[in-house]
């Protein structure tokens, strides 16, 4: 594997987690939620995170359905990813299927102890994780 920082995005249409890996894509750790109504002003903040990170390169959880088939968010998530690359330039940009992310996420933190209180927000971050561990492991 390349050396060098990666970043994902669990896109949701309340927030958006961003998670970050050191440069030898050992470790994914939480970076923060960026809060995703406004869409220009969530573009605006995730582009500073990457001008911060400097990544190589950004994956972007693509919610496919059980089965494996196109989700009903994947559409959703697509455009957005779509806008985002363009924004960011020549950093690639790769959709992974983020299959069960949240859920595995939302039961590390509570076996961890986490509160429900920033659950949700903590929630998005720990599924941005997760995405970017299975593809470092992948």
């Amino acid at each position: 594997m390349r050396r060098g920082r990666r970043l994902a995005l669990d896109v949701g249409d309340a927030r958006i987690g961003v998670a970050s890996c050191d440069p030898d894509g050992i470790l994914a750790t939480p970076v923060e939620t960026v809060p995703g109504r406004d869409v220009p002003a969530a573009h605006r903040r995730l582009g500073q995170i990457v001008e911060e990170y400097e990544p190589i390169e950004v994956i972007v959880g693509l919610p496919r359905s059980l089965g494996g088939g196109e989700g009903p968010g994947d559409a959703t998530v697509r455009a957005f990813a779509q806008v985002f690359a363009s924004a960011v330039g020549p950093i690639p940009l790769r959709l992974l299927d983020k299959g069960m992310t949240t859920v595995t996420a939302t039961h590390g933190l509570r076996a961890a102890g986490g509160q429900s209180k920033k659950g949700r927000s903590a929630i998005d971050q720990a599924a941005a994780v997760v995405i970017l561990q299975n593809a470092l492991e992948s």
